[in-house]
């Protein structure tokens, strides 16, 4: 078997390398890798090759978001088999670490996340990984949408933190890729009012058709007053900013009902935003954040196979794995169009 990847060669600049097979531990699996999406992550450090402290240095295997298929199993492995296709959930983490005992292994200090410097990502033919972070799907859910589990797992955490249950009405600032998710996942809770904030008209349209009731251009209204007219004056019980932008993180608290929460999910350029402590206390509110998401792998694999959740509409553009780098461009140069990229490897 030929493996074949595709480096970061500085910043908007690939090239192609063969590589080792990997060499499997008695817990591991091998994967032949059959579709990975471009997040946006993935994108940041193609253009400015870095993400706050995280910095590439040489060549760089970029991609986290992956699916494909068991080809080899190691001498310890029980639960999977040659044949089985997998959603890999990408860090590998400690196990022994006080977040990880107690179920908060995302929090884990000595993870190795794919696709998150000095740690390769998937972006090549063949990988290795923990048979316990390889994630089994049913027949009727592709790979592309195995692809997907790992943004979807994003916007579930969002959701979940931010408490979205039966009638609420939700808030979400951007409706790029995780926007789109964190909607599915608050109508899938049972949100009876979702509104999403963005200024690219493609994806409010997206937005539109996963089940968003209401979308807000801000060049073409104003948000805080046309929230008032959908919330009758009160506000939204969940407010979630993926869009990680300086005025939308602001405008949280502005949109918040009284004893609402707010999720930030996005993180923005500056490490410092300013932002109105005041007025989130005099409505009682709670301020949460997410990093990354814990244990949901499976439930969100579920969902995708039951019908609940449907993350295929958001997928716009596919491109071949000999593509990769001129799909890398066309997501750069095409953000009005594009909504999701994938990968698929052949």
């Amino acid at each position: 078997m030929n493996n074949k990847a595709i480096y970061m060669h500085g910043t908007n600049e690939m090239v192609w390398k063969d590589v080792p097979m990997p060499v499997l531990a008695d817990h591991d699996v091998l994967i032949k890798v059959e579709a990975v999406g471009i997040c946006g992550s993935d994108v940041h450090y193609y253009q400015h090759g870095r993400i706050g402290d995280f910095v590439v240095e040489g060549d760089f295997i970029l991609g986290h978001e992956c699916a494909g298929e068991v080809v080899e199993i190691g001498s310890g492995v029980k639960t999977l088999k040659v044949g089985d296709r997998v959603a890999l959930e990408p860090g590998k983490t400690c196990g022994k670490c006080e977040f990880c005992k107690t179920g908060r292994y995302n929090l884990c200090p000595d993870v190795e996340f794919f696709a998150t410097p000095p740690y390769h990502g998937v972006f090549s033919n063949y990988v290795a990984h923990p048979e316990d972070m390889c994630f089994k799907l049913p027949e009727n859910v592709s790979n592309v949408e195995g692809a997907l589990v790992e943004p979807l797992a994003v916007g579930l955490h969002a959701a979940n933190q931010g408490g979205v249950k039966l009638g609420d009405t939700v808030i979400i600032y951007g409706s790029g890729c995780i926007g789109l998710v964190s909607l599915l996942a608050s109508k899938a809770m049972g949100a009876s009012k979702i509104i999403l904030v963005d200024v690219l008209e493609n994806r409010l349209k997206t937005a539109l058709k996963l089940g968003a009731t209401h979308v807000i251009n801000p060049m073409e209204a104003d948000v805080l007053k046309t929230v008032a007219e959908i919330t009758q004056g009160k506000g939204a019980h969940v407010v979630i900013d993926t869009a990680a932008a300086e005025v939308t993180v602001k405008q949280t608290v502005d949109v918040l009902k009284t004893g609402g929460t707010i999720v930030l999910v996005g993180m923005t350029v500056k490490d410092e935003v300013a932002f109105n402590f005041m007025k989130l206390m005099g409505k009682e509110g709670t301020l949460k954040t997410i990093f990354r998401y814990r244990n949901l792998y499976p439930v969100a694999i579920n969902a995708i196979a039951s019908g609940v959740i449907n993350v295929k509409d958001i997928v716009s553009h596919e491109f071949d794995f000999e593509d990769t780098k001129e799909a890398f461009d066309f997501v750069v140069n095409n953000a009005q169009d594009v909504v999701k990229a994938v990968i698929k490897i052949k």
